[in-house]
C-alpha cells in the first residue's frame, strides 16, 4: 500500500475521458471511525471528487454516494447508508462528486454551460467512479472486489442512470425515492404544487395551519384499514378520504374546518396536475394520503411567502429544461397545463436527464442488484413515480426476471429521503451487499424510530401485519403478510410512454450548444 502523499504522484492519464488533476491528499484521524487518506482532486472541465481510503482494514469494498437536489457540493454524505456496518466502521473505500457544477441551487449554472448539464445528467457519476477505482487500485495494489452505489433523490436517480448507462460501473445499487422523473417532477409537479392552491388575485388559499386538522381527519377514517390503529398508513392506496367531509358547516368555528375553497385545494394536491380535460400531467396521486403534515414543503405558513416547490420548479424550468436556451425571467404562470405544453416542456431534457429506461437487461447480465426505497409520506417526489417505474421494470423484463436481482421497499410513515411519523432509520446496503456477495436475497429490513418504536419492511407487495402478541412499537411482533389480490397501480397519465426504452440520447457539445439526436 502506497503511502496517502504518494497519491499526488499517481499517473491517471487515460483513466477516463478527460484530464484527472489531484489537489490533495491527507491522512484524516478526527472525528473518523478509523483513519483514512482523503483525496480531493478534478475530473476536467469541473467534476469535484472527494476519496476515502482507510488506512487500515480496507473489505475491498468501494461505495460512491450520490447528490440531492441540483448537486454543486462534493460532501460525501452516507445518509441511510450510515448504519451499515462497513461504512460505520471505516472499513470501506468511498467517493462522490458535486456533479461538474459548484454551488448556485438555482440552477443558473446551467446557462450557456453544456457540458455542466451532461455532467449533471449523467457524466459526472461515472467519471468519478472510473477515477475513484484507478486510485484505489494504485494505492492498495488491488483494484475493488465490489463496488456500490447509494443515493437518495437526486441521488436515487444517479443510482438509476447508472444503471441504465453505465452498467458496469457499479455491482450494486441503493436507489432511494428516486427523482428519475426530473422533467416532470420539477416542472408539472412542482408548479402544482404552487397554482393549485392560489386564487384569482395571486393569494394562497390554504395555509399549514390547517395541515394538522387535515391530517387527523385522515388518519381517524384511514390509519385503522390495516387492522391497526398506530398513527400511521401502511398503504394509502386503500385510504378512500375525502377532504370535502371536512367543509364547514354554518356556524362553525373556522379554525375546525375547511372552506370549500380549501377542500378543493387538499383534494388537488392530492391528485396531482391535470389539464382542463382531467388528463394526468405526472403519475396519479402526487401526495398520499396520510403526508399532509409533510405539506409544508408548499403549502405556506402565511400570505407572501415563497415555497420551497416555486423554487424547484422555476430552476428547472428556467435553466434545464431547455438546453440550448437559458429563461431568467420564467415565472409558474408561463407555464400551460395542457398535454402540447407537456411534451414541449418535458422534451427533449427527458431524453438525458431522466432516468426512467425500463430496460436494465446489461445490468442485469452482469449480475447487478437493485434495491429501490421509498417513503410513503414523501412530499417531494411521489412514491408513485416509483411504483410506475418498477411496474414498468417488470412488463418490459418480466416480472419473475426482475425478482432475481430487483426489489423495491415502502416504507409507512416515512418522508423524503427520512423524517417523518413513521420509521425511518434503517441499513439498505448491506442487504444490497449479501446479496452480491452471497447471492442471499433480501428480506425484510427493519426500520427504527427515535420514539423507540421498530417496525419490518418486506419486499413490494409484501407488508408488515401485526401478530397480536406483544408491544406494537417492537418489530419482532410482525409477520410478512403478501395480499392475496393486490393492488392496482393507476399508470394511466399523459407522460406513461416515457418508461420505455429507445428514446435516450447522448448528447454532443457543439459550438458550445448541446446536441441531441
Amino acid at each position: 500500500m502506497m503511502g496517502c502523499a504518494d497519491v499526488l504522484g499517481l499517473d491517471l492519464g487515460g483513466v477516463t475521458d478527460a484530464p484527472v488533476t489531484l489537489r490533495s491528499a491527507t491522512v484524516v484521524t478526527a472525528g473518523a471511525p478509523a483513519p483514512y487518506c482523503e483525496v480531493r482532486g478534478t475530473v476536467a472541465p469541473a467534476n469535484t471528487i472527494v476519496v476515502r481510503l482507510p488506512v487500515d482494514g480496507w473489505t475491498q469494498r468501494y461505495v460512491q454516494t450520490g447528490c440531492g437536489g441540483l448537486c454543486g457540493n462534493a460532501n460525501i454524505n452516507y445518509g441511510q447508508a450510515a448504519t451499515c456496518p462497513p461504512i460505520a466502521d471505516g472499513t470501506v473505500a468511498s467517493a462522490t462528486t458535486d456533479m461538474g457544477h459548484q454551488g448556485r441551487p438555482d440552477g443558473s449554472w446551467a446557462a450557456g454551460d453544456p457540458q455542466a448539464q451532461l455532467d449533471f445528467a449523467y457524466r459526472g457519476v461515472h467519471v468519478t467512479a472510473e477515477t475513484a477505482k484507478a486510485i484505489i487500485t494504485a494505492f492498495y495494489g488491488r483494484s475493488p472486489a465490489y463496488s456500490y452505489f447509494t443515493g437518495c433523490s437526486d441521488g436515487g436517480r444517479e443510482g438509476l442512470m447508472a444503471a441504465q448507462r453505465f452498467p458496469g460501473d457499479f455491482d450494486g445499487i441503493a436507489a432511494g425515492a428516486p427523482a428519475n422523473n426530473m422533467a416532470v417532477q420539477n416542472t408539472f409537479h412542482h408548479a402544482w404544487n404552487v397554482l393549485a392552491n392560489r386564487d384569482a388575485d395571486g393569494e394562497y388559499i390554504l395555509l399549514a395551519g390547517k395541515l394538522p386538522l387535515i391530517h387527523a381527519a385522515v388518519l381517524a377514517a384511514c390509519d385503522k384499514l390495516d387492522g391497526l390503529r398506530d398513527g400511521q398508513i401502511d398503504d394509502p392506496r386503500l385510504c378512500r378520504f375525502d377532504p370535502a367531509r371536512l367543509r364547514c358547516h354554518a356556524g362553525q368555528d373556522p379554525a375546525t374546518c375547511l372552506s370549500a375553497a380549501e377542500a378543493a385545494v387538499v383534494r388537488r394536491l392530492h391528485d396531482g396536475a391535470v389539464d382542463a380535460r382531467g388528463r394526468r400531467l405526472e403519475p396519479a396521486v402526487s401526495h398520499e394520503w396520510g403526508s399532509e403534515l409533510e405539506w409544508t414543503l408548499f403549502v405556506p405558513a402565511a400570505q407572501g411567502q415563497t415555497v420551497a416547490s416555486e423554487n424547484f420548479a422555476l430552476s428547472y424550468l428556467r435553466y434545464l429544461a431547455d438546453p440550448n436556451e437559458a429563461r431568467p425571467g420564467y415565472q409558474l404562470s408561463d407555464l400551460s397545463f395542457t398535454v402540447e405544453s407537456f411534451w414541449r416542456t418535458v422534451l427533449p431534457s427527458s431524453t438525458y436527464l431522466a432516468a426512467m429506461d425500463p430496460d436494465l437487461s446489461a445490468f442485469r447480465r452482469g449480475g447487478g442488484k437493485l434495491l429501490l426505497w421509498h417513503g410513503w409520506n414523501d412530499q417531494h417526489i411521489s412514491p408513485r413515480s416509483t411504483l410506475a417505474y418498477y411496474d414498468a421494470l417488470r412488463a418490459t423484463m418480466g416480472a419473475s426476471t426482475v425478482d432475481r436481482f430487483a426489489k423495491l421497499y415502502l416504507l409507512p410513515g416515512m418522508a423524503h429521503c427520512g423524517g417523518g411519523e413513521g420509521p425511518n432509520t434503517f441499513d439498505i446496503l448491506t442487504p444490497v451487499m449479501a446479496w452480491v456477495e452471497s447471492g442471499r436475497p433480501p428480506a425484510r429490513i427493519v426500520a427504527a424510530k427515535t420514539t423507540g418504536r421498530t417496525r419490518p419492511v418486506y419486499p413490494y407487495p409484501t407488508v408488515a401485519r401485526y401478530d397480536g402478541t406483544g408491544s406494537t412499537d417492537d418489530a419482532a411482533n410482525f409477520v410478512a403478510h403478501t395480499p392475496r389480490v393486490p393492488v392496482r397501480n393507476d399508470l394511466d397519465w399523459v407522460g406513461r410512454p416515457l418508461y420505455s426504452h429507445g428514446y435516450q440520447t447522448w448528447p454532443r457539445v457543439v459550438d458550445g450548444r448541446l446536441v441531441l439526436r
